[in-house]
């Protein structure tokens, strides 16, 4: 696919590889807020079907991303810790009594396990990277699954590491959950919307994607899948539009005990938000067109000849089979201060994000060679002082 920078607002004299922290916008998802925002201008034009609609159309084009079998599998939530305290409310404490979980996790993906294992007295196993560059990913991985056991109640993990983009096969990771009847929660957040994700292949009990980065939806708005085992659990709360039968507003105070089908019932309060709804929409809807495959095998074609070039001037990445084309990490040789690159990156406006170890470079089909050309220069001239 050709460069997309035409789609958005994106200024010739900024370089922005830095998806992984907030998408920047489209404008087909700018007008579809404004247009939101301006229709409550006009209140009367909105009718009761105007809740349920776009809702249901959000659910469809989610789905059909991540290949759900059903709309209703499919949750509108505000967070990801939202969609985390749902699955943390809904499973079994009795199936085992430790989570498994990677090191260095974001931590929405934590410290939801940490008060579920305080209220049930089970613990949590971090599985730390290997202190090695060679074959990191790989070893990472057989790490987390040899951590997997028959006292394994969870694994939760994303597809991808947040700080520098290590890929975890969640297809092979998910076979070893299952051998031990454990639940498999993904954090999609860095990864789908980029990176092709199945949810018959991964299997997962639940999926939890914020919107504001790889979907490039607005802030404050998140999607989530859930598996057979939680989709029939109690939400958070007790929101009138997810009950059964909440489409007829004539009948809102005949009180209805029964949800409406699947994870709906998980959806948060005023889910149909009239701003944020339709821009995800359109947001969604670009990123179908575009197929995440796609956006892939784009962001490793610009990449191709920095991560050729970057070893050669002392800078270290993983290997490309184990970390994401939209994002990875590079380490710095030992003379090169962090402070020193940022100011470096700073004077050309690069934008690029500093996590733990590794300087994450995370770009999207906007970017262009200039972007990557321009990123290069000052790593291989900071290698030469």
């Amino acid at each position: 696919m050709d460069c997309q920078k035409h789609l958005f607002s994106l200024p010739d004299n900024h370089h922005y590889l830095n998806c992984s922290f907030l998408s920047p916008q489209l404008k087909s998802v700018e007008q579809a807020g404004i247009k939101g925002l301006q229709s409550k201008n006009h209140p009367w034009n909105t009718q009761p079907e105007d809740f349920f609609e776009d809702s249901n159309r959000l659910r469809s084009l989610f789905a059909e991303l991540v290949d759900a079998e059903q709309a209703s599998d499919i949750a509108i939530m505000p967070a990801v810790s939202y969609g985390l305290a749902t699955v943390a409310k809904n499973i079994d404490p009795q199936k085992g009594e430790k989570i498994v979980i990677a090191g260095e996790q974001f931590p929405s993906n934590v410290y939801a396990w940490k008060r579920f294992c305080q209220e049930h007295n089970c613990k949590i196993t971090t599985v730390p990277a290997p202190e090695t560059t060679n074959g990191r990913g790989q070893k990472w991985n057989q790490r987390i699954m040899e951590a997997i056991d028959q006292d394994t109640l969870m694994v939760a993990i994303g597809n991808v590491h947040w700080a520098d983009g290590t890929l975890f096969d969640l297809e092979e990771i998910g076979k070893q959950v299952r051998q031990s009847d454990a639940y498999f929660v993904i954090d999609g957040t860095q990864s789908v919307g980029a990176l092709p994700f199945s949810i018959p292949q991964v299997q997962p009990d639940a999926l939890i994607c914020a919107g504001y980065k790889w979907l490039m939806g607005p802030y404050g708005i998140t999607m989530g899948y859930f598996g057979p085992r939680l989709r029939d659990g109690v939400p958070l709360e007790e929101g009138w539009i997810t009950r059964k039968g909440s489409e007829d507003f004539s009948g809102l105070v005949e009180y209805e005990d029964d949800y409406q089908p699947g994870a709906q019932r998980f959806d948060m309060g005023e889910r149909s938000n009239f701003i944020l709804v339709p821009m995800i929409i359109a947001a969604l809807q670009q990123i179908l067109e575009w197929d995440p495959k796609n956006i892939q095998q784009y962001c490793r074609n610009l990449t191709s000849e920095l991560v050729e070039e970057l070893p050669k001037h002392g800078y270290q990445m993983e290997d490309p089979d184990w970390r994401g084309h939209h994002m990875f990490g590079i380490r710095l040789p030992e003379d090169i201060p962090i402070n020193n690159l940022q100011q470096k990156l700073d004077e050309q406006n690069i934008h690029v994000s500093v996590r733990g170890s590794a300087v994450r470079i995370s770009p999207n089909v906007y970017n262009n060679q200039r972007d990557i050309n321009a990123l290069l220069e000052v790593l291989k001239d900071l290698s030469k002082k």
